[in-house]
């Protein structure tokens, strides 16, 4: 090749590679930009037909673009790539003349030159190759393979690139998809407290859209009450940044909600500069904990009080009834001897609902499902109710084609104990108890409504809790662990039921329950 041709293909080469490199700069569309460089390449160097192949990730060869390439010789080469490797031997000679025999086999076009460069980085990965055919009798020179080697480097280049931006395409839908999917909320703030980012969990626990939290001073969206420990978001002002992890506690109360007590903790995000970027503040719930520690004292509490009670009336009873320096009356000595049978059946109540309580806890709560008549059971239980009290006139309400129950005839007594002693409890200047039941399509709801002092709104999700009991007057007054709800709504869904109240205060309180139809 003359010296002014060889300038004519440079100034060519390089008006190519300037080109190249402005598509380079304002396209990320490998596809099209691999395409520009085979084209510009082939041109170059006269070739009738050419393609560059990348490798896939288990190392194999595949086609990418191609110039002017038909396609039968791409579905020639196709499969025959495939089970290549871009080791040394497959840039040899004896290599690159199968694939032009296998080109020529499917083409009209008599090729008989054909040229290859590796597409290798600088860590000499091999990621990749430039291949071009021509006719003619001329082959590829030296001068040629200069020229492609700027072009082939281009290539890699672009691979390169190409794959460091899906990898971090990957990366970062990733990293969006754990935060968003994250079941603690996950919020990241700016350097002055802005919010830049907020996942799904948050927005829930908040009440708040991504769109009205985004751009907000984290103070004007995460309010807590009864904060504990270290916080960020106190005020307008920003704080010096953190240099360590930060930790608080605190409660998110929302109208209508029931409160979620959170433990937050800030974490800080520095760049390389060593300038924060970033802060990370995680949410994770710890209501359930909250929750655990005040029932474990309420749990003790409670119990020590009722235990208190009993024991100590029976051990005064009986250590009267043990003394021998005087003669008790035998009026007294039975009604003695009646408390302490009185105060031990307490006992064994009390003990059967912590068993009870104890099993729903692990899973281990027993049922017997047989047909049973409700309207017999409950009627058993109003009679030896009626003993107890003469302040409540009791009705039964049952249909005579009521059908018989699906249930545990043990545990449905337990369920009507329960709610008829809270309705003689809470009905303290007397009045009816109505218990009945009717059908409801394939199940039987039943139910023991009072004329007593009735449970605020607030208080109605709170009733079936283990432990809790309704807040008034009348609790310090009467006995009880807070068990016996709790004890019925987890016996009525073992039997496949559901269980539900109405009431207002001061007008009486209606607890219904269901129960499946035997077969």
């Amino acid at each position: 090749m003359s010296l002014s041709l060889y300038s004519q293909y440079r100034q060519h080469q390089l008006e190519a590679l300037l080109e190249i490199t402005r598509i380079f700069a304002s396209s990320s569309d490998l596809s099209a930009l691999l395409r520009t460089i085979l084209g510009y390449a082939a041109d170059l160097v006269h070739a009738d037909f050419g393609y560059i192949a990348l490798t896939t990730p288990s190392g194999a060869l595949r086609i990418t673009t191609g110039y002017r390439l038909p396609t039968e010789v791409f579905e020639q080469l196709s499969p025959y790539l495939a089970q290549k490797r871009p080791v040394e031997d497959f840039w040899a000679e004896q290599e690159l003349r199968r694939q032009l025999k296998l080109v020529n086999a499917v083409t009209k076009a008599t090729l008989e030159q054909v040229v290859s460069l590796p597409l290798v980085l600088e860590d000499e990965e091999v990621v990749g190759g430039i291949f071009l055919f021509r006719t003619g009798t001329i082959a590829f020179t030296p001068g040629d393979r200069m020229l492609l080697r700027d072009f082939a480097d281009q290539a890699a280049v672009a691979v390169r690139n190409a794959r460091q931006v899906e990898q971090l395409r990957t990366e970062k839908a990733r990293v969006e998809a754990i935060i968003e999917n994250n079941p603690n909320g996950i919020m990241l703030l700016d350097p002055q407290l802005r919010i830049e980012i907020v996942n799904r969990a948050i927005t829930r626990l908040l009440g708040v859209s991504e769109d009205e939290a985004v751009g907000k001073h984290c103070t004007r969206v995460l309010k807590l009450e009864n904060r504990t420990g270290e916080h960020l978001c106190l005020g307008e002002s920003t704080p010096p940044p953190p240099t360590r992890v930060l930790y608080g506690e605190g409660d998110i109360i929302r109208p209508g909600h029931k409160t979620v007590t959170v433990g937050v903790s800030y974490s800080p995000l520095f760049g390389g500069d060593g300038r924060l970027v970033n802060i990370i503040v995680t949410f994770v719930d710890i209501t359930r904990y909250r929750e655990a520690e005040n029932l474990k004292s309420t749990f003790i509490s409670v119990i020590s009080h009722e235990l208190k009670t009993p024991v100590s009336l029976i051990k005064g009873y009986a250590g009267t009834l043990a003394r021998t320096d005087v003669t008790p009356d035998p009026d007294f000595v039975r009604e003695s001897a009646e408390i302490i049978v009185e105060e031990a059946d307490r006992l064994t109540e009390l003990i059967d609902n912590l068993l009870d309580a104890s099993r729903i806890q692990t899973g281990a709560l027993s049922m017997d499902p047989q047909p049973v008549d409700i309207a017999a059971v409950a009627q058993k239980t109003v009679e030896r109710f009626r003993t107890q009290t003469d302040r409540h006139q009791f009705i039964l309400d049952f249909p005579d084609d009521l059908p018989l129950a699906l249930a545990d005839e043990r545990r449905l007594r337990q369920v009507f104990d329960n709610l008829i002693s809270n309705a003689i409890k809470y009905s303290p200047r007397g009045g009816k108890i109505t218990i009945g039941a009717l059908r409801r399509e394939d199940k039987i709801m039943a139910f023991v409504q009072d004329e007593g002092v009735g449970i605020s709104e607030e208080e109605l999700d709170a009733i079936f809790e283990s432990f809790y009991r309704v807040d008034s007057s009348l609790r310090r007054s009467t006995q009880g662990a807070g068990l016996g709800l709790f004890l019925v709504k987890a016996i009525v869904q073992a039997m496949g039921g559901d269980v539900w109240v109405q009431s207002r205060p001061g007008q009486g309180s209606a607890f219904y329950f269901t129960l499946p139809i035997a077969p």
